[in-house]
């Protein structure tokens, strides 16, 4: 290419937060001047997350510009914990008082600052592309009014489907309407809009009365960054014991309940598997999951760890001798973004998932266990089994599917590249 251009990232989510929602973005960023494109980022600050992850930071590209604004997004920092977040009443009531008053989420002052920062950015001049990417959806609003307010061209990036339509219950049916016209002024107003899974770009085909051209609609899934962040073999932590893993935020998933009873229940008929048995859940969680785990007596065997350097969690994952996985419910559209870095892992996956969708048929391309949200039972007798395997031939060996070399992340940023040649071609 003879010509450098650039890219305008605007998002919450970026180093030093840290989260699922972080990746994404930053693997944008460390292989799109691989071709040809320069990145601007403006991001929340840092103090705007209860998670946070300073080793990320070393993987942002030398020359990439980040532009960091507070949100003074209180709603984010109640019941902020060095290792979890305090479940309560407290929280759960401004979570229902941010989804009455504040459209289309809680992000929304942060994303007018953030236009601010981008419009000054634009107007310096050497933009040819912004890029929003969500959650929160505040950011495609703030994308939204910079296209309309200019001639820079537009790309609207779900990482999920719309929070407050497919996450969140509005509270009224003006609220429902609201949240879709406002899903819509961003399809409507995008160039070109990215989807993370199959199954989500299908759905926005039939959305907004069928008005949207299918050409301006593409996938590109989340993906995995192979080797970046832990070695490429790894032995268990505990060779002693039969260890699970989750890598992830436990927070509003009900299917870590389920989990910590089907524990219990597995142990009820085992009572000398409490010797071997280890769960190891590492990340951000809500201090209820844990309040739970002590009640059904599994201090000692299940282990809430809190948030863990990236590095440390892709370890644990290769180390385990089975991961977990839980999708959210009721949302069939949704990819866990872990759930390809489960996969490039290697391991057994247990994974409480709808059967019918695309993440469990993924999940499924590469070995992994699939029961119904919710099946306690199913899930008890699955762990039960993989233990006895366990403890009657060790560790089960390694599979990681040639497949998975398509979701590699520094390809998916080479088709990405290729969208934003086109948007930047089209500009009038």
């Amino acid at each position: 290419m003879s010509e450098r251009r650039r890219v305008l990232l605007l998002c919450y989510f970026y180093p030093p937060l840290a989260g699922g929602g972080v990746h994404r973005v930053l693997s944008f960023t460390r292989h799109l001047p691989d071709h040809g494109w320069d990145c601007t980022v403006v991001c929340a600050g840092q103090e705007d997350y209860w998670v946070t992850d300073e080793s990320l930071t070393a993987q942002i590209p030398t020359g990439t510009e980040v532009h960091g604004g507070s949100a003074l997004a209180t709603l984010l920092r109640i019941g902020r914990h060095p290792r979890g977040r305090r479940s309560g009443r407290t929280f759960g009531r401004l979570r229902t008082l941010s989804d009455w008053w504040l459209l289309p989420d809680s992000y929304a002052g942060w994303a007018k600052r953030a236009r601010s920062t981008a419009a000054a950015r634009i107007a310096r001049g050497g933009v040819d592309v912004v890029l929003t990417s969500s959650p929160p959806d505040s950011a495609h609003l703030a994308g939204r009014d910079l296209r309309r307010a200019g001639s820079v061209p537009w790309v609207a990036d779900f990482r999920d489907p719309w929070i407050g339509l497919h996450f969140r219950t509005p509270p009224t049916s003006w609220h429902r309407a609201r949240q879709s016209a406002l899903e819509c002024s961003v399809l409507g107003s995008a160039d070109a809009v990215l989807t993370a899974s199959t199954t989500h770009r299908r759905d926005l085909g039939g959305a907004c009365g069928g008005r949207l051209d299918p050409s301006r609609l593409h996938v590109l899934p989340n993906g995995f960054e192979p080797g970046v962040d832990a070695p490429a073999d790894a032995t268990p932590a505990d060779p002693d014991h039969f260890t699970l893993a989750f890598t992830g935020t436990l927070s509003q998933m009900p299917d870590t309940e389920v989990f910590l009873e089907a524990v219990h229940e597995m142990l009820k008929r085992n009572p000398e598997a409490r010797r071997t048995l280890r769960a190891r859940l590492a990340g951000p969680f809500e201090s209820g999951y844990q309040d739970r785990a002590v009640a059904l007596g599994l201090t000692g065997i299940v282990e809430f760890q809190g948030p863990r350097g990236h590095a440390e969690s892709r370890g644990l994952q290769r180390g385990a001798d089975a991961l977990l996985l839980w999708q959210p419910r009721d949302t069939p559209t949704m990819v866990p973004g872990k759930l390809y870095e489960y996969l490039d892992a290697g391991r057994p996956i247990l994974a409480l998932a709808d059967p019918a969708s695309e993440a469990a048929e993924l999940a499924r391309r590469g070995g992994a266990e699939i029961l119904a949200p919710g099946d306690r039972d199913g899930l008890s007798v699955a762990l039960e089994r993989a233990w006895r395997e366990w403890r009657t031939a060790g560790r089960a060996p390694g599979r990681r599917a040639e497949w998975l070399e398509d979701y590699r992340r520094d390809r998916l940023s080479a088709r990405l590249a290729g969208i934003l040649e086109r948007v930047a071609g089209a500009r009038p």
